[in-house]
């Protein structure tokens, strides 16, 4: 609030970085009513933050711009629980009380996640470090039960959609061969239909399911299908 009582500007920087998320996620302006209003910027701010690490991770056909601007992340985070920031996504989420140092410890984890997995188990595994730390600060965001699974799953989601060069293991490749990616998309469908989780962590699961279904994982959701897959999301318990 400023000195008037009025609601204060946001900031450029900050407003800029989460557009790039809504960018990619258009429907979230529908799924969002079902996340407690206390909650919003956090969860808008939370996916954001997701979203630069894993392109960080798994962007461009050079790992070495990704895993250094991953090792200047591990540091802001580190900075995050003394107190410091420097990042515009600091302003949403520096001072809620989550385990910023943790999260920083498993930023490496992610960094060696850009390995090519050989099937399932092994691309759980490789993201389980990142995941359990980040599954560790979501629940400490939202005041919910720790979904590690769930969220890696989401991650290899993303992965897929955004960054399908090597997002698919070896294994699907050998077993499918042109059909490797459609195969995999449906595995991960499968998985994730599976899982349960609080708010907001469960609306992206059935908003990341739906895309699933459709022929390119990337693409929006239509209005009554986002609407419908983020109550099935906001109903389930974690």
């Amino acid at each position: 609030m400023n000195a008037a009582g009025a609601p204060s500007a946001p900031d450029p920087a900050l407003a800029s970085f989460l557009d790039k998320w809504r960018g990619r996620w258009p429907e979230w302006p529908i799924a969002e009513v079902f996340v407690p209003p206390p909650h919003r910027q956090a969860a808008l701010a939370w996916a954001t933050l997701l979203q630069e690490l894993t392109d960080a991770a798994w962007g461009g056909r050079d790992a070495r711009p990704g895993e250094a601007k991953l090792a200047w992340w591990q540091e802001e985070l580190q900075g995050w629980s003394a107190g410091m920031r420097r990042h515009p996504l600091a302003l949403a989420l520096q001072r809620l009380p989550a385990p910023w140092a943790a999260l920083a410890q498993a930023v490496p984890a992610l960094a060696e996640s850009r390995t090519r997995a050989h099937d399932a188990s092994q691309a759980l595994a490789l993201l389980q470090p990142f995941a359990e730390a980040a599954a560790q600060a979501e629940a400490a965001l939202f005041d919910m039960r720790p979904a590690p699974e769930a969220l890696a799953l989401s991650l290899l989601y993303l992965r897929l959609a955004h960054h399908p060069d090597d997002a698919v293991p070896v294994r699907w490749s050998l077993d499918h061969g042109d059909g490797a990616r459609a195969a995999w998309a449906r595995e991960l469908h499968d998985r994730l239909r599976a899982q349960r989780a609080a708010r907001p962590r469960g609306i992206w699961l059935r908003l990341s399911q739906a895309r699933l279904r459709q022929p390119d994982p990337a693409q929006p959701l239509s209005p009554p299908r986002a609407l419908w897959s983020a109550w099935r999301g906001a109903i389930a318990r974690g």
